[in-house]
């Protein structure tokens, strides 16, 4: 009796063991479950590895009875100590790879000071002029008296089909004080907040949109170019809406295509508050490897010229626009190193604003504008480099019938290095200019020259070329004008008791970068 008692005793405390261990199994795999699903959602890159081990659990599961045997309990334990060693390797691939991959920061930034010769805060600017009140830059080094800061912050991702998403979001701000919080002053803006989809498995073997690039957002479009040592796009095109770019047409033909709005503000007719907004279609044409380009758009804006809506010179403004561009793209500098472009632009109606396409709401129905820009940079000798450019418009009927503006721009920045990491900068700018508002906005017909020349000792990591950065100088600049535009205007800086003609000398420091 005292012997079966103790069979009893130890079968029982046997199976209590069995089932003591299988309660310790089923927390550890419920444990296990809930690191699984964890992972799931931390390590997107690793979401196959580990609905992988979740199948091999399952079958765990279901190979084991509810009360274990002590024979089979080790073996499910390797195998369960197995699946949480790869669990932790996964969550801790996945996590490093997920942060970073695909992730990208881009910036450009620019920040100094301008003091005249009356140790004063200087005045200037590339748009400092008379004529830069209808675009006409000049040029840019050691006449900057702003900080602007703009940050483009990027993540791609692969879906398993192949197709890659990118989103981008840019960040900008721009100041004139010297303070270090200017939070009062700021002009803290999302210039850019949009989403590309390409290499999309939908289009996979198909030539014309297999290489082509869909989006949508707030954006300035993928292909503006610019003047640098102006500051001055040769065409921008920004706002929000939709498009596809490079559209294979043939070997030597790819396409643009877009629509986005931009607003003009609101106005109210009759009580009721109306939102003025354009529409600009766009069709960018490049052929020969995108040595040449075409550029159209039409521009719309049913209601900027409803009912009593008028311009600051009292008449109704347009309400469409027509804006083309021809452009060709040199690798070269007419044959030796560097690059040289030239385009042509012409637009009427809201298209008369031939740089910022769509964004003047103020242009008259015969409004006319031809613009050219030439620039380019090659090596001029050795340890030299020039960057030539010309920019010039001629206008009229703008904002008022009759007026008339004309202007031109020449502009050489020239460097030559010294060692590998020190070089002499010199820019020379000259601007000559007839312009006639007839009146608009209190300004007044004037007739003159401009003139700048700088030179800036310059630091920079690399001396490979004239757009290399950053760049950290110092400079000195002078600069003078024709008396007649000290008069163009009572709110532009020509004509101030410290910033007339007869010469004005400004000095400062400045860092500028790019990445």
């Amino acid at each position: 009796m005292q012997k079966a008692s103790s069979w009893l005793l130890a079968g029982a405390l046997g199976a209590s063991a069995a089932t003591a261990q299988a309660a310790t199994l089923e927390e550890r795999m419920a444990a296990f479950e809930a690191r699984a699903s964890a992972a799931e959602k931390r390590a997107a890159a690793a979401e196959q590895q580990t609905q992988a081990l979740a199948r091999e659990l399952q079958q765990i599961k279901l190979a084991t009875p509810a009360v274990a045997t002590a024979a089979a309990t080790p073996t499910v334990d390797a195998r369960l100590a197995k699946l949480e060693a790869r669990e932790q390797s996964t969550e801790k691939q996945g996590s490093g790879a997920h942060l970073t991959d695909g992730f990208s920061f881009k910036g450009y930034a620019r920040a100094g000071l301008l003091i005249n010769d009356g140790l004063g805060g200087g005045r200037g600017g590339p748009y400092t002029t008379p004529a830069g009140s209808v675009g006409g830059a000049v040029g840019r080094l050691g006449n900057e008296d702003d900080t602007y800061m703009r940050i483009d912050l990027s993540k791609e991702l692969y879906a398993q089909n192949g197709t890659r998403s990118k989103f981008t979001v840019s960040i900008a701000d721009g100041v004139e004080s010297s303070n270090d919080w200017t939070a009062e002053e700021s002009n803290l803006n999302v210039r850019q907040v949009f989403t590309e989809l390409d290499h999309l498995a939908a289009f996979k073997g198909n030539a014309m949109f297999e290489n082509s690039t869909l989006w949508a957002g707030k954006r300035f479009d993928r292909d503006n170019f610019d003047i640098h040592w102006l500051d001055s796009d040769v065409v921008y095109l920004a706002g929000t809406g939709g498009g596809i770019y490079d559209v294979q047409m043939n070997k030597n033909w790819r396409s643009n295509y877009s629509l986005i709005g931009r607003n003009y503000g609101d106005f109210s007719e009759g009580g009721v508050n109306a939102d003025v907004e354009s529409y600009i279609l766009t069709s960018n044409q490049f052929f020969d490897g995108g040595q040449w380009q075409w550029m159209f758009n039409a521009i719309g804006s049913k209601k900027n010229d409803f009912g009593t809506r008028v311009n600051e010179a009292g008449l109704a403004p347009a309400d469409s626009g027509l804006h083309s561009m021809v452009a060709n793209h040199q690798k070269t500098f007419f044959g030796r190193e560097g690059f040289f472009k030239t385009a042509l632009l012409y637009g009427q109606g809201l298209g008369a604003e031939v740089k910022n396409v769509g964004a003047d709401g103020e242009l008259i129905d015969d409004a006319r504008a031809l613009r050219v820009a030439l620039y380019g940079e090659t090596p001029l000798a050795s340890d030299w480099r020039i960057g030539p450019s010309l920019l010039a418009e001629q206008s009229k009927d703008r904002y008022v019938k009759g007026d008339d503006y004309r202007w031109m721009t020449l502009n050489v920045r020239l460097a030559n290095a010294i060692n590998s990491n020190f070089e002499m900068a010199y820019e020379m700018s000259w601007q000559t200019m007839k312009l006639d508002p007839k009146g608009y906005l209190q300004r007044n017909a004037v007739d003159g020259n401009f003139w700048k020349f700088t030179i800036a000792p310059t630091f920079k990591p690399d001396l490979g070329d004239l757009l290399t950065r950053p760049e950290l100088r110092l400079f000195a600049s002078v600069m003078n004008w024709s008396s007649d535009l000290d008069r163009y205007s009572a709110t532009d800086s020509f004509g101030k008791t410290d910033f007339n003609a007869g010469g004005v000398w400004q000095y400062g420091i400045q860092m500028e970068t790019w990445f």
